[in-house]
């Protein structure tokens, strides 16, 4: 009888799947029909196998993909969680943005967390609030306090996550305070997170125990943008979107007639967003 569930691990010509039904792991062999083709899983993947004896299993079916990351190569990501603070260290918005703009690039739905929030006043948070909430699902959270824990579990709850953020916003302390078991592993992942970049060539999933995973390696650990044409800039600024200009092909630099640029003025988009997209026009441009 087949069974549903989700590659977590890839070594070699086996695959782990978890089972979406028991959470049972089954080392899986592929039917010869993938070798033929030249087709394998990748970590994410969600697939139909066979149980055979023990915790062993045959792979029978890969289901379509919704998405694939090709660095790290890994499909059906739901999410990309992007933390950040402004407090230990003083992430610059700029930076954020960055970010943002890579998750908008790979067509990925984004979700912002800002942590230690207990460093921070009510009108520090406001603001932040004010800038980016209209756009994407904003989390306030402090991994020491545990404030805003419970609520940021069921933002993982269920998905396939990757996260990013700078070296030191707490991403192995928000994953230890949500799900304490994952412990140590979640710090050594971590560890490779802050280098910003991989070490390792075993991409893997790790489970929660209230449902969902996290990818060990986030794939946006570095903040290389120079893969992006400047002319599709404007198409990662989201909120851009929704204003009119004169010119179809206006960049939002110094065209006449630009609805970006008056919208800015009217106070309907952030002044600080817009300013990082005029940074990272500008440094695009330059090649």
């Amino acid at each position: 009888m087949r069974r549903k569930g989700v590659v977590i691990k890839f070594l070699s010509n086996m695959a782990i799947v978890q089972d979406f039904e028991t959470g049972e792991e089954f080392l899986c062999k592929l039917r010869g029909k993938f070798k033929e083709q030249k087709i394998r899983p990748i970590v994410g993947d969600i697939v139909e196998y066979s149980p055979i004896v023990s915790k062993e299993g045959v792979i029978e079916n890969i289901l379509n993909r919704k998405n694939e990351l090709p660095r790290p190569k890994i499909a059906n990501i739901d999410q990309v969680v992007v933390v950040t603070s402004l407090r230990k260290p003083e992430v610059p918005l700029q930076i954020l943005d960055k970010y943002l703009v890579l998750v908008e690039n790979a067509k990925l739905p984004a979700v912002i967390v800002l942590n230690k929030i207990d460093l921070l006043t009510k009108e520090e948070i406001n603001k932040f609030k004010y800038i980016y909430e209209k756009i994407y699902p904003v989390y306030f959270v402090s991994a020491k306090t545990k404030e805003g824990i419970e609520e940021l579990k069921e933002v993982f709850k269920n998905k396939i996550s990757t996260m990013a953020g700078m070296s030191g916003v707490g991403k192995s302390s928000i994953l230890n305070a949500i799900n304490p078991g994952l412990s140590l592993k979640v710090n050594d992942v971590s560890e490779k997170l802050d280098r910003g970049r991989h070490t390792t060539t075993v991409i893997e999933l790790m489970h929660f125990d209230f449902g969902g995973w996290i990818a060990d390696t986030p794939g946006f650990a570095n903040l290389d943008i120079s893969h992006i044409e400047h002319e599709e800039l404007k198409r990662l600024f989201p909120e851009f979107n929704d204003f009119y200009c004169l010119f179809p092909d206006c960049n939002h630099v110094d065209e006449p007639g630009c609805g970006v640029k008056k919208a800015v003025e009217e106070g309907k988009i952030s002044k600080t967003r817009y300013e990082s997209y005029l940074q990272i026009y500008k440094q695009l441009l330059e090649g």
